[in-house]
């Protein structure tokens, strides 16, 4: 894509993020991004998730070895919001991990696990389901009086304080010119990734785009061109809408005997439109367009077409 001269902001894989370059992040020296998720869209400013970045390069390679390596920028964003639920997530492993634990030290040399290798498996067992195995320490002994197995463990509380120190952050690679987009603005555009997949969704449904094939690249070019035209008039006409009514939250009358108010969508307005009906010129009369609902006209409105007065009429 950077050959090609295509700009892109992508995640980085928790793969190929360098050992330990979360743990040594300071969020307190990233600087602060102005930005607020739409879920927090209606909460004091003092309980909306906080986002932070920082950025240095990262050069990466492709598969072959003749293949010359590319140098991306590298966006390190901390989210308040998953820092908080990455501490959740771990306090309610390690409690549960506790529990089980602690029922496996009093059951350790009953009939269920009657020796050192029952208990070792069952520890193995609860690391590997509860995730655990960089925290946990344990130790099976056996029990010089009675002969059976012993089981003792804590957690390593250095090891849960340098995983808690990579909380929240996560990457993100782009080859985006600092000059189009700093630091902040990488992240801003980034976090406009739901709408583009929705474009994507629309893409398949309401535009029904039937499989063609296409043996020449030129028709197949010609094909998305007209594609991508068509979904871009599709979400001009949902954006206008939306934006004419502003601060309203949505319409209703979509859907019959259904009083929701339901923000619309291009999937939603066009379905409404799609029952109006045009009945052609008879004896003399001029053709006309029939309007059997409300909503259709409140959306010719907020469209500003005048339904008296159609384009091929005009012209």
């Amino acid at each position: 894509m950077t050959d090609a001269g295509v700009g892109f902001i992508a995640p980085l894989a928790a793969a190929r993020v360098p050992a330990g370059l979360f743990a040594s992040l300071d969020r307190n020296t990233a600087r602060t991004v102005e930005y607020a998720a739409q879920r927090d869209a209606n909460k004091p400013a003092d309980q909306r998730c906080t986002y932070r970045v920082l950025e240095d390069t990262m050069e990466l390679t492709g598969p072959r070895k003749h293949d010359r390596a590319h140098r991306l920028r590298r966006i390190l964003v901390h989210s308040s919001a998953n820092a908080m639920a990455a501490a959740n997530a771990r306090a309610l492993k390690l409690k549960r991990t506790a529990e089980e634990l602690d029922k496996l030290t009093r059951t350790a040399g009953s009939r269920y696990y009657p020796d050192a290798d029952a208990v070792t498996r069952k520890i193995t067992q609860i690391t590997s389901k509860r995730k655990v195995t960089a925290c946990l320490r344990t130790e099976v002994t056996i029990d010089p009086d009675t002969a059976k197995p012993t089981l003792t463990w804590f957690f390593d509380q250095q090891a849960i304080d340098t995983e808690a120190a990579t909380d929240g952050w996560y990457a993100l690679l782009s080859n985006l010119d600092p000059e189009e987009a700093d630091t902040a603005e990488v992240l801003i555009r980034y976090k406009g990734q739901p709408t583009v997949e929705r474009r994507y969704s629309e893409f398949k449904g309401p535009l029904a785009v039937t499989p063609m094939f296409l043996h020449h690249n030129r028709r197949i070019a010609a094909l998305i061109t007209v594609i991508s035209l068509a979904l871009l008039i599709f979400s001009l006409i949902e954006r206008e809408v939306r934006r004419v009514l502003l601060p309203a939250a949505g319409l209703v009358g979509f859907y019959a005997f259904d009083n929701r108010t339901v923000r619309p969508t291009g999937r939603l307005i066009l379905f409404a439109l799609s029952r109006i009906r045009y009945l052609p010129a008879h004896d003399g009369s001029p053709p006309r367009i029939l309007i059997p609902d409300p909503i259709q006209l409140h959306l010719l409105e907020l469209l500003k077409i005048d339904p008296a007065q159609p384009r091929w009429m005009t012209e």
